[in-house]
C-alpha cells in the first residue's frame, strides 16, 4: 500500500511496531512548494494510544494482518468474556481489557464485531445501540414534569442511565452504545 490507500478505518503496522493501528483521521496537504503528504491520526489497536504521524506522498505502507468476525456473546468468565462463532461454534476468550466500559453493554446473545490480529483478539466494536430491560428505577414524582427531567436507571447489564421521568421499572429501552445515552422506548 501507499499513502493514497489512507482511508478512516485502514489498518496498518507502523515501522517495526508488533501492534496494528487503525486510521481514525487523516488530512492529505499540497502544500505551494515541496511535496504533498497525508497527516494521519492514528490508534494503537492493542492499547488504545492514539499518536500523530505525517507521511510524504508515495511512501509505502505494511497492511495489518487484522480480520474482524462476528461473534455472538455467551458469558463472563472471570474478568474476561466468552463469544461464539455461530457458522463454526468455536469458542473464543476476549481479555477484559480488550472490552474495557463496553462489557455493561453485553447482554446474553448479543452480537458482536471481534477484531482478530494474528488469530488474537485485540478489540470488540459493539452495535451502535442496544435494547435493555429495567431492573430497577424509582417511579416519576407527580408534578415534577420540567421539560427534560431525568432520573436514573439500572439496567439488567448493571448499567446506569438517566432515563425520562415517564418510563418504568420493567420497561425496555434503546441506549446509545457509544455515549451512554437513553433513545427511546421499546415494547416487547
Amino acid at each position: 500500500m501507499d499513502t493514497s490507500d489512507i482511508r478512516k478505518g485502514l489498518k496498518m503496522m507502523l515501522d517495526g511496531s508488533k501492534d496494528p493501528f487503525s486510521v481514525i483521521e487523516f488530512q492529505f496537504v499540497k502544500p505551494g512548494k515541496g511535496q504533498a503528504f497525508t497527516r494521519v491520526k492514528l490508534k494503537n489497536m492493542a492499547n488504545g494510544n492514539v499518536l500523530e504521524r505525517t507521511f510524504k506522498s508515495g511512501e509505502k505502507l505494511e497492511p495489518a494482518n487484522v480480520e474482524t468476525r462476528t461473534f455472538q456473546y455467551i458469558y463472563p468468565e472471570g474478568s474476561d468474556f466468552v463469544f461464539m462463532d455461530q457458522n463454526t461454534g468455536e469458542q473464543i476468550t476476549v481479555p477484559g481489557d480488550k472490552v474495557g466500559d463496553d462489557a455493561k453493554w453485553l447482554s446474553d446473545g448479543m452480537n458482536v464485531d471481534v477484531t482478530l490480529f494474528n488469530e488474537q483478539p485485540i478489540g470488540v466494536d459493539l452495535p451502535a445501540s442496544v435494547v435493555l430491560q429495567i431492573t430497577t428505577c424509582e417511579p416519576g414524582v407527580k408534578g415534577d414534569t420540567a421539560s427534560g427531567a431525568t432520573k436514573p436507571a439500572t439496567l439488567s447489564t448493571g448499567a446506569v442511565i438517566n432515563v425520562p421521568l415517564f418510563v418504568k421499572e420493567g420497561e425496555w429501552v434503546k441506549v446509545d452504545t457509544t455515549d451512554g445515552k437513553y433513545l427511546e422506548r421499546v415494547n416487547r
